[in-house]
């Protein structure tokens, strides 16, 4: 139904009492007009779905995938067809069934060439859909109020449409809150913090308006009168406010597409199968048509339906090497469009025509007089006429079509709900030009072990569709993960002169120039990257380490200091980041001890010491303590410094890491030296970790022995004793007391 209906002046008369049984109520049964048309069965089949679609994800799409062929597609060619069945309809609504359609057309093709404009397209699809539910929900509503004699005040009406109104900005800004998690939709990123108390709002006056409207109501009718009208009511609270609530009280987001495409559009559509077909069948008998049965028309509906959505895209993908996913989304959301489009232009209760039969009301029919529209109205009539070679067409086209139905959904089965190396292999023979079937076989074949196969398929994927960043980028990863890092390297190169801008690609161009020895080029890429998108943790972390490397600590330090702002800003997002975190903030504060910001240096070893401690990493731990140690040397409070050692020391020994406890011993013994404690502590020290060193000999050692060599001498025949006591010395070192004042 229209979601812009309008009303005969006689729309605001507060008529009064029980007119139901005068007009006569339903539509066709009572059970059936409240389950399907009212939308009473929306509640039990909403909780089996979401009680199915979360152990059985993949067979549920299945299942819809099927019920569209006898809900969804039929629904579309119901407007279709009667628009479309006759040539005096089809001049009536020429500006829709041709104009608007041939720029939907041209929207298309331009979609195929140019592939960002599909997702402008389908987020077009998504969020008018609800708007469209939501006028055929109000429209029905006025029309069951209409049938029952109770024709709505002025306030009334207003207080309905308006609380229908509501209840789709509500989802409108949920749609919108957020980024969006599906890259075919759109979304203005809103703050949860300004649409969480306008969606309540949305919701209470909802609740509001609507139940004032039916109190006012049902002061003048009976329940019966009143029921359809507030079950239909109620469906739209299931389906607007139900699933809003849902996701503002759990925290879970309900995906757009799930949402608009899934049981909710399957109820739309059987609702509007209900009414379409009653209205046709009366204008049939209306017309004399006495022949004129349900099954031949629901026939037709699903022939035309496939019609609509099934060939084109296996024609536009297997003629010209589109790929068929994007060109089955890109028929979906053109073909919803135009259905909405038409369907407000044809469905208008102030139609005399559509007033009489809807409402059992008498009017003046001002239709099109028929005309004989020259030579295409005679190939509508000849089509829709009773000659034995039109007649063949017709059951040929049906049967085509039906066929063609029952391979796209097979296509479907393999692809999807089978998604076996096998099936997908059966699904790719049937078209070979989707990329989702060939990304499904890549990761088949790597599962299998099949590396070759797998990246042919991410290749072929990548060639159908080369407008598709995901799809280029699933490619890459692939080739990394083959070991491919040169021909990763050169197609990255290639992607970039397309998405310049694109800082994932970035990161990843600079990590594969950095493997291949461009450090330069890796650099840049990594800056050009976080010049794009600062909250690039991977690249400021990437580009803080090269530069450490280089010896320029404050630029690095940079680089830390800004990956540490969005961590804190995004503490969830990053959770598995903590040692890394930990790592940069003694990294940042190495670079303060390098310019001798002693106090801020302390500060940041001692953050970096109490987040190791909280998350039972002693090797980071022992570290910071480590470098407070050399930072509160710096800074003159030697006990403190003399404090942090023996602390890291003391993890060391818990975990038993030796270089980096070796390190620890040899600084510790430097230490020493420098406070001029006593000469026999020192080379038990430096012995320390020449015996961690030992069985990895190196650079490392060869400073120890060197040191170890230099105290020795320094103590002369007591290094004999010295020696003979290392234990108790070692312990004598990691308790001993140093203050600030340095011994003589």
């Amino acid at each position: 139904m229209s979601s812009t209906i309008s009303f005969p002046d006689s729309a605001g008369r507060g008529d009064s009492g029980d007119a139901a049984s005068s007009h006569g109520l339903w539509i066709y049964k009572p059970w059936l007009d409240l389950l399907v048309g009212c939308g009473a069965w929306s509640a039990p089949l909403l909780l089996l779905t979401a009680f199915v679609a979360r152990s059985q994800t993949v067979a549920w799409s299945f299942v819809f995938y099927l019920l569209a062929l006898l809900f969804n597609y039929p629904h579309f060619m119901a407007t279709a067809y009667r628009a479309y069945h006759s040539y005096d309809e089809f001049t009536k609504y020429r500006f829709f069934t041709v104009h608007v359609a041939v720029l939907l057309a041209l929207s298309g093709l331009i979609a195929h060439l140019w592939y960002p404009l599909l997702p402008w397209i389908f987020t077009l699809y998504i969020c008018w859909s609800p708007w469209h539910y939501t006028g055929q929900n109000f429209g029905l509503l006025m029309m069951f109020a209409r049938r029952a004699g109770l024709s709505p005040t002025e306030n009334e009406r207003s207080a309905l449409h308006l609380s229908f109104i509501a209840s789709y900005l509500l989802l409108l800004f949920s749609f919108h809150t957020g980024p969006s998690g599906d890259a075919l939709i759109l979304s203005l990123g809103l703050p949860a913090r300004f649409t969480l108390p306008v969606r309540a709002m949305l919701a209470l006056f909802f609740v509001a308006a609507s139940a004032w409207a039916l109190s006012s109501l049902s002061r003048r009718s009976s329940w019966k009168a009143l029921l359809p009208s507030a079950t239909l009511v109620l469906t739209q609270f299931l389906w607007f406010l139900l699933p809003a609530l849902i996701e503002l009280l759990s925290g879970k987001e309900i995906p757009q597409t799930r949402y608009s495409s899934g049981i909710l559009a399957v109820l739309h559509s059987a609702q509007y199968l209900w009414i379409t077909s009653y209205y046709q069948r009366k204008e049939a008998r209306a017309a004399g048509q006495s022949s004129w049965s349900f099954p031949r028309y629901l026939l037709t509906l699903v022939a035309g339906g496939i019609a609509l959505f099934v060939p084109g895209p296996w024609i536009v993908s297997r003629l010209f090497h589109a790929d068929f996913a994007a060109s089955f989304l890109t028929f979906t959301a053109l073909v919803n469009l135009h259905h909405f489009i038409l369907d407000g232009a044809i469905w208008k209760l102030r139609d005399s025509r559509i007033a009489s039969l809807l409402l059992n009301e008498r009017g003046q029919d001002k239709e099109v007089a028929a005309t004989s529209g020259g030579s295409v109205a005679g190939v509508f009539h000849w089509l829709a006429g009773s000659s034995p070679v039109a007649r063949g067409l017709r059951i040929g086209a049906v049967l085509l079509l039906l066929l063609w139905g029952g391979v796209d959904r097979l296509h479907y089965y393999w692809a999807n709900v089978s998604g076996n190396f096998r099936s997908l292999q059966r699904a790719e023979a049937l078209n070979p030009n989707d990329s989702v079937v060939q990304s499904r076989l890549a990761r088949a074949a790597e599962a299998a072990g099949n590396r070759d196969a797998s990246i042919a398929a991410l290749q072929h994927a990548a060639e159908v569709n080369p407008r598709n960043l995901s799809l280029q980028q699933e490619l890459a990863r692939g080739l990394i993960t083959a070991g491919h890092d040169a021909e990763a390297y050169s197609f990255y190169r290639q992607l970039l002169a397309r998405f310049p801008d694109n800082a994932d690609a970035l990161v990843n161009y600079g990590l594969l120039a950095h493997r291949l020895g461009h450090d330069v080029e890796a650099v840049d890429s990594w800056q050009r990257a976080v010049d794009v998108d600062p909250t690039q943790t991977n690249a400021q972390l990437y580009l803080a380490q090269s530069l450490a490397q280089q010896g320029e600590l404050q630029a690095a330090a940079r680089h830390y200091r800004t990956y540490l702002e969005v961590v804190s800003k995004h503490p969830e997002e990053h959770r598995n980041e903590r040692p890394t975190v930990i790592s940069a903030l003694i990294n940042v504060s190495d670079a303060d001890a390098a310019v001798k910001k002693f106090t801020e240096a302390v500060h940041g070893y001692q953050a970096a010491t109490l987040f190791a401690a909280k998350l039972g990493d002693t090797s980071l731990q022992s570290l910071a303590l480590a470098h407070a140690a050399e930072a509160q040397e710096g800074a003159g409070a030697i006990a403190a410094a003399a404090s942090s050692f023996e602390q890291a020391l003391r993890l060391d020994e818990s975990f038993g890491e030796p270089l980096n406890a070796a390190a620890d011993w040899f600084n510790y013994g430097q230490f020493l030296h420098r406070q001029k404690q006593p000469e026999r502590l020192v080379f038990a020290c430096f012995l320390k970790a020449e015996d961690l060193l030992r069985a990895t000999p190196g650079e490392d050692l060869s400073a120890v022995v060197k040191a170890r060599q230099a105290s020795e001498a320094r103590l002369g025949n007591e290094a004999q004793s010295a020696r003979a006591r290392f234990p108790q010395l070692v312990s004598e070192a990691l308790t001993l007391s140093v203050s600030n004042t340095p011994a003589p």
